[in-house]
C-alpha cells in the first residue's frame, strides 16, 4: 500500500489562535517510490512497464542512452551509427510522466537507510532514496583474473569502446597503405579476434567483409583483401552452445570468408605488437596491431558491492545470489535481475534481463496494490542466433537448428523487432540493405584522437566500463611534433 507520512498543519507566527482551534494532522499520502539503477535491457523494461500505479520511478545511469548491445560490433565495422542501436534514455521515457532520469555514477548502497549513493558528472555527490529497489548494473569485460591481456586489446562493452575498435580497424588499413616494408603492413593487415562465442565469431565475420566487400576498391599500395582475420577460441569448438551441426556449420562459413578459425588455442600474452598463441601444436606468435577481446563477461562491479552491503554470496563471476523472486536474501525490497545475479545457472544473455524486467515490475505493482506476491520468477527460453556474415546465420529455437538465408533472414526480423524506436528499425534496415545487398559502409568516419579518453565523473567507475586511456590501451602511432594551432 502507498506509504503515508504526517505533517501537522500549523498557524502563522503572526495569526493568535487559542489552542483549542489548531487543526488536527493530516495524512498526506506519498508515491511509492522505486529507484531502477541501470538503463539497460532489464532496467529500461522494468521501468517501462512501472508506467501504472501510484508510483515515482527514478532510473540512474551513468550514460544518457540505452545500448542494443547484440548489434555492437556492427558499429565498430562501419555498418550502423551509435544513434541507431543508443537511443537517450529521456527520449525513450519521455512519455512517463512519473519517470525521472538521472545521470549518474552509483558508488554505494545504504540498505538499511535505503538509499543509493552516487556521484554526478564533475564530481557532485548525490543521493536517491528508495521504497523499493532495482539494481540491474549489467557487465563488464572479464579476463579471467589475467587482467595485464587487457592493456593491449580492446573490450567492445560500451558506444566507447566500438567506436575506438571501428577507429583501430579503419587507421590499420590506413596505416598499411603507408606502411615501408612488407613486414609492417602484413602486422597491420592482421587482425586477432579472442572469444569464440557469438560475439566474436560476428565481429570476426564483418572485419573479413569490411577488407574484402567494401575496401577492397579504396587503396593504391595494398589489397585490403588480403587482411588476414583470426579468431582464436579455447574450446574445441565454436558457438557451442548452438550444437556441433551448427558450430561446424559456421566455422565453414567463417573460413569461406577468409577468417583462420582456431580452436583449442589459448592466448598466453598480449603485447602491442603481437599475441601469443599455445594450441596442441605448439607455441606461436602472431605479429598484429589489433586484438579484439570477447571471450568473457562479468558482473558489474556494482553487485559484488550490493552483495557486501546485504552479505549475500557472489559466484566466481562476480554475480549476486538472489532469491526465487529475484530478490536479495534479507531484503524483500531489493530486486537484482540480469547479469548482476545468479539463479538456477540461467544464462547472462539479453532475454533473462527482460524478462526478469518486465516480471520485477509487476511484483513491484501488486505489491502496491496489496495484492500477494505471484509465482517464483520462471524464464522462457527465446532460443539463440548469431549472423556471422552477409547472407549467413545460425539459429537454435526450440529444437530447431538451421542456418544459411533463412537464418539470416530470422535474424534480420528479430533484432529489428527488438530495436528500440520506429525511426532506428528504419535507418538499420536501410543501412542493412547498403551493407548486404550492396557493398557500401557509410559509418567509416573515425577520430584523430582516442576516444574515451576523459571521463565526464573525473574517473573510472564501477558501474560501467573504465575509460580507454586509463586502460592503457595502444594507441596508435603518433609523431612527437605537434601540429601548430
Amino acid at each position: 500500500m502507498p506509504i503515508s507520512q504526517s505533517a501537522p498543519v500549523l498557524p502563522e507566527p503572526s495569526q493568535k489562535v487559542a489552542p483549542a482551534t489548531v487543526q488536527p494532522a493530516l495524512t498526506v499520502a506519498r508515491r511509492h517510490r522505486v529507484v531502477v539503477v541501470g538503463g539497460g535491457f532489464g532496467g529500461l523494461l522494468a521501468t517501462q512497464f512501472l508506467r501504472k500505479g501510484d508510483l515515482e520511478v527514478t532510473l540512474v545511469d551513468r550514460t544518457n542512452h540505452h545500448l542494443f548491445q547484440p548489434l555492437l560490433y556492427q558499429v565498430a565495422t562501419g555498418i550502423l551509427s551509435e544513434g541507431q542501436i543508443a537511443p537517450p534514455l529521456r527520449g525513450v521515457l519521455r512519455k512517463q510522466k512519473h519517470v525521472h532520469v538521472e545521470l549518474a555514477e552509483v558508488t554505494g548502497f545504504d540498505l538499511e537507510h535505503r538509499t543509493v549513493v552516487a556521484v554526478r558528472p564533475l564530481g557532485a555527490a548525490c543521493t536517491f532514496p528508495y521504497d523499493t529497489l532495482i539494481v540491474a548494473s549489467g557487465s563488464t569485460t572479464s579476463y579471467f583474473g589475467h587482467d595485464a591481456l587487457a592493456q593491449h586489446s580492446l573490450p567492445m562493452k560500451t558506444i566507447d569502446d566500438a567506436l575506438n575498435l571501428r577507429r583501430r580497424i579503419l587507421a590499420a588499413f590506413e596505416l598499411a597503405e603507408a606502411a615501408r616494408s612488407e613486414a609492417e603492413r602484413r602486422t597491420w593487415l592482421t587482425f586477432a579476434v579472442v572469444g569464440g562465442g557469438p560475439t566474436g565469431c560476428e565481429v570476426a565475420g564483418q572485419i573479413a567483409e569490411l577488407a574484402r566487400r567494401t575496401l577492397r576498391q579504396d587503396f593504391r599500395a595494398i589489397d585490403p583483401t588480403s587482411a588476414a582475420v583470426l579468431l582464436v577460441e579455447a574450446d574445441k569448438q565454436i558457438l557451442r552452445g548452438f550444437g556441433d551441426r551448427l558450430s561446424l556449420k559456421a566455422t565453414s562459413g567463417l573460413e569461406r570468408m577468409g577468417v583462420d578459425v582456431r580452436t583449442e588455442t589459448r592466448v598466453t600474452s598480449i603485447d602491442g605488437d603481437g599475441i601469443e598463441v599455445e594450441s596442441p601444436g605448439g607455441r606461436e606468435r602472431v605479429a598484429t596491431h589489433t586484438v579484439v577481446w570477447a571471450a568473457g563477461v562479468q558482473a558489474s562491479p556494482l553487485a559484488r558491492i550490493l552483495a557486501e552491503a546485504a552479505g549475500a554470496e557472489c559466484d566466481r563471476a562476480g554475480r549476486v545470489a538472489v532469491g526465487p523472486d529475484c530478490t536479495l536474501p534479507g531484503h524483500p525490497e531489493v530486486f537484482v535481475i540480469g547479469d548482476a545475479m545468479t539463479l538456477d545457472g540461467l544464462p547472462g544473455v539479453a532475454a533473462v534481463a527482460t524478462q526478469q524486467g518486465i516480471y520485477v515490475a509487476r511484483t513491484i505493482r501488486r505489491r502496491v496494490e496489496g495484492k500477494p506476491d505471484g509465482k517464483p520468477f520462471s524464464y522462457r527460453d527465446p532460443g539463440s542466433m548469431a549472423a556471422i556474415g552477409r547472407g549467413r546465420a545460425i539459429v537454435s529455437f526450440h529444437g530447431l537448428r538451421y542456418g544459411g538465408l533463412l537464418g539470416f533472414l530470422s535474424w534480420l526480423f528479430v533484432h529489428l523487432a527488438f530495436l528500440t524506436g520506429f525511426r532506428n528499425r528504419v535507418g538499420a534496415l536501410i543501412s542493412w540493405s547498403w551493407a548486404f545487398i550492396g557493398r557500401s559502409r557509410n559509418q567509416r568516419t573515425f577520430t584523430v584522437e582516442e576516444i574515451g579518453g576523459s571521463d565526464i565523473y573525473g574517473r573510472g567507475g564501477p558501474q560501467g566500463s573504465t575509460p580507454a586511456r586509463s586502460r592503457n590501451c595502444p594507441d596508435l602511432p603518433r609523431s612527437s611534433a605537434r601540429r601548430p594551432r
